[in-house]
């Protein structure tokens, strides 16, 4: 639901007031100071205080000493950027990217971090994130998060859906850190090599239309802007698994080039599905779970397919025209679900706002066996988590992915069974 989503914002104001209890006078933008970066924050952020006041700073890592300059000040929230490094972490490294940097591209967050070390850095939040959130202790469930490696393991070449600002001067680019102002680029090193982006870079683009850019595990690529296509097939063909999804440019897809088989693979080892089964899954897409749910419950079985985008939905509608165990339902989940009388396993991906209360109330009154839930934010999931719990369930599995390197974001699959 929409109050219940957790912004950036919301989630910094949590961790601490500005102002210490003498009412000490706060910074302001421009002034720089020194500092010792406490921990990671959720949102690509790291804590430091100075003096009584929280600041979240960029390119920086925990345990380091740095010179930071503030770039902005709200009521509760103090950001800045580190301008100098007084004494390094050892995981630090030289930025492969050149627009990676303070006052640059706001893309990656990462990529000063040794890529193991992200990893490390991610399950710290993921596990803080639950226990603050949540209310759930992964330690005292016998958990502990893991964040794995996904190729390509140094974190470069990897995504496949991409879209792209234009500057004032006709150029692509990203838009810099809480900013509309466009950094240009001449390349892009988490793209995958396919998408060509130096040859969009060398063009001069009029309007300022982004530039939306898609390509498929078959080798297609899609360049379309304002959606119109102006290269390339109409129609992606994605290959999961031994299975051909045909889809729409425009279609959500897991932006990672491993994504889809990785997340498959391990959510059918999760559910644990059986012939005869009824399943639902929840923010369904294009159907990418559905088609992997539907060969394992079988001719007996039934999945249930909920998704509100329109162009996903015609998507689906195609890809399982001739699977008589798919029936899809257009609408969103809080309507949709409460149609359903039965359900023995459940699958939740919803969007980073989460499943909300509405819906896990919804599912819970299903009494699935199996939950399974998919989530590319941590808060949301852990937020989620803790209805779950509640609602007569045991978390046993926890694994994060790490599908999105670079930057600060994650996605977590996590395991809830009736107890």
């Amino acid at each position: 639901m929409e109050n219940e989503s957790l912004d950036q914002e919301s989630r910094e104001q949590h961790l601490g007031p500005v102002l210490d209890q003498a009412g000490q006078k706060g910074l302001e933008v421009g002034d720089r100071v020194t500092v010792d970066i406490l921990a990671a924050a959720h949102g690509g952020h790291f804590i430091a205080r100075h003096e009584g006041q929280v600041l979240f700073v960029r390119h920086a890592i925990p345990g380091e000493r740095v010179v930071v300059e503030v770039s902005s000040v709200a009521s509760k929230v103090t950001r800045a950027d580190v301008v100098e490094v007084l004494e390094p972490s050892t995981h630090r490294v030289p930025a492969p990217c050149d627009f990676a940097r303070p006052d640059g591209c706001g893309g990656c967050d990462f990529q000063h971090i040794e890529i193991s070390h992200q990893r490390e850095l991610k399950a710290a939040i993921i596990t803080e994130q639950f226990e603050r959130l949540g209310k759930i202790k992964l330690a005292d469930l016998g958990l502990t998060c893991e964040v794995r490696a996904v190729e390509p393991e140094n974190g470069l070449h990897w995504r496949t859906r991409m879209d792209f600002a234009i500057s004032d001067f006709g150029k692509i680019g990203f838009y810099k850190n809480r900013s509309k102002e466009v950094q240009e680029i001449d390349d892009c090193l988490i793209a995958v090599d396919e998408m060509n982006v130096a040859s969009l870079a060398s063009r001069t683009w009029n309007g300022d239309a982004r530039i939306e850019v898609a390509t498929s595990s078959s080798g297609e690529t899609n360049v379309s802007r304002g959606g119109r296509s102006l290269s390339g097939p109409t129609q992606l063909h994605e290959v999961v698994e031994g299975m051909t999804y045909t889809i729409s440019p425009a279609t959500f897809w897991q932006a990672h080039k491993s994504a889809p088989s990785t997340l498959v693979d391990h959510v059918m080892q999760m559910m644990d599905v059986r012939p005869g089964d009824t399943v639902c899954d929840l923010y369904g897409g294009a159907g990418l779970f559905s088609g992997a749910l539907a060969q394992a419950v079988g001719s007996k079985g039934r999945v249930h397919l909920i998704e509100s985008d329109r162009r996903a939905l015609a998507d689906a509608a195609h890809i399982f025209k001739n699977n008589s165990n798919v029936q899809i339902h257009a609408g969103m989940v809080e309507q949709q679900l409460p149609k359903i009388d039965k359900a023995d396993l459940v699958l939740l991906d919803p969007p980073r706002t989460g499943a909300g209360e509405v819906v896990v109330l919804s599912l819970l009154k299903l009494r699935p066996t199996t939950i399974v839930y998919v989530s590319c934010d941590p808060a949301s999931l852990a937020r989620d988590a803790k209805w779950i719990t509640e609602g007569g369930y045991t978390m046993d599995s926890i694994v994060a992915f790490d599908l999105f390197p670079m930057t600060q974001h994650i996605e977590t699959v996590v395991r809830f069974n009736l107890a």
